[in-house]
């Protein structure tokens, strides 16, 4: 198969959303199919292979870190050159609008994808108003795909109840040769820490941004004696994250990637992570991956991955104290935490990319045979 795929976000940016595409394109590219990346330029031409067509783009004033790609007639000799056979837009708000027009166009089968659960985020930035006129907008796109993927069964029946069609799950996926207990390392403790690794040490990893409710770490931390967090991860909302945790133990660390990041999870006692906007909350599945025993809130799709008292704890996020009696219940008993570590490897290394990425394949010949047997009607 030949897939263009237009995403909002590509790398050399850094969150979850770009970890999945990353790993899906490598496995296509691998399994013998051919990607064209269509996304915000980010000075790449090609990766793993896959051809990467940048547009020009701007920051996102809310978040600079968020490149906006406005849609140019070059993505129409792009296509034609490429000749896809399917359209996968991923996140469709402007550069996916584009996707969804040439398919259209262009009579080229199309696929959306879900992954950024954008009505409730935009309460933190305080546009909750728009929230009604946004699921309008949300249903009016995605409803012009024959497949619409979600990544956790939270956000299929989300979708559904707002009239979202054509509705199925992408399962989740974690790099477990990455991803692993053994990278656990006295040096990074002692750097994640600040040079006191004998101390309890929390983690947050992550976007660093009001939608991911970071600041409600801040009451565990002062509640355990001696602790200590870490927080992984870079965007803006950290000058405001910087003056909320003075005077705390709190170590703000920047981007972490590759083994470094696998080892801040390695090394870490408890990755705490209070986020009610999560479609699928990759991080969850990488920290347990290498066997950090997780500590998070009961919402969204996180209830997919982290079965509570088997694998981490989950804790109701509308009870002020229910994140500190988890986390508490957590470190105080080593005996169970070494086994929520075990069996969060066991839970994680059931979800490898390939596997994602086979079951997308199979997603993609679903379409196109559904669309040859209409054209065959």
């Amino acid at each position: 198969m030949r897939i263009a795929l237009f995403t909002e976000t590509f790398l050399p940016k850094v969150d979850g959303i770009v970890t999945r595409l990353r790993h899906t394109v490598e496995q296509l590219q691998k399994n013998g199919d051919r990607v064209l990346v269509i996304c915000p330029d980010g000075g790449l031409k090609e990766h793993q292979g896959a051809k990467i067509h940048g547009l020009s783009a701007f920051p996102l004033p809310m978040y600079p870190e968020l490149k906006i790609a406005v849609p140019r007639p070059t993505i129409r000799k792009a296509l034609e050159e490429f000749q896809p056979d399917i359209i996968h837009v991923v996140n469709p708000a402007v550069l996916g609008l584009a996707g969804i027009y040439y398919a259209k166009t262009l009579d080229i089968p199309l696929v959306a994808s879900y992954h950024t659960h954008l009505p409730q985020y935009i309460k933190h930035y305080g546009f909750g108003a728009f929230e009604g006129f946004l699921w309008e907008l949300i249903r009016a796109v995605h409803n012009q795909a024959q497949l619409n993927l979600c990544t956790s069964t939270a956000m299929v029946e989300e979708l559904r109840s707002h009239g979202v069609e054509h509705l199925d799950l992408w399962q989740r996926g974690v790099d477990t040769e990455m991803f692993q207990p053994s990278l656990k390392s006295a040096k990074m403790r002692d750097r994640l820490s600040k040079g006191h690794p004998q101390d309890p040490l929390l983690l947050y990893v992550g976007r660093v941004s009001p939608e991911k409710e970071i600041e409600n770490i801040k009451p565990v931390l002062e509640a355990i004696p001696n602790a200590r967090l870490a927080i992984v991860g870079d965007g803006p909302h950290r000058k405001v994250l910087q003056q909320h945790f003075k005077g705390t133990r709190t170590h703000f660390v920047g981007y972490l990637q590759g083994i470094e990041l696998a080892s801040a999870f390695a090394s870490a006692d408890a990755f705490v992570f209070p986020s009610r906007t999560e479609t699928l909350g990759l991080v969850l599945l990488e920290a347990m991956a290498a066997g950090c025993p997780v500590v998070a809130a009961r919402s969204g799709g996180i209830p997919d991955i982290v079965t509570d008292g088997a694998n981490g704890y989950l804790f109701d996020p509308k009870d002020a104290k229910g994140a500190i009696a988890a986390t508490q219940r957590l470190l105080a008993a080593q005996e169970e935490r070494e086994t929520l570590r075990h069996n969060a490897r066991i839970e994680a290394e059931r979800w490898g990319w390939s596997a994602a990425t086979r079951q997308l394949q199979s997603y993609y010949q679903t379409v196109l045979q559904s669309r040859s047997g209409l054209r065959a009607a």
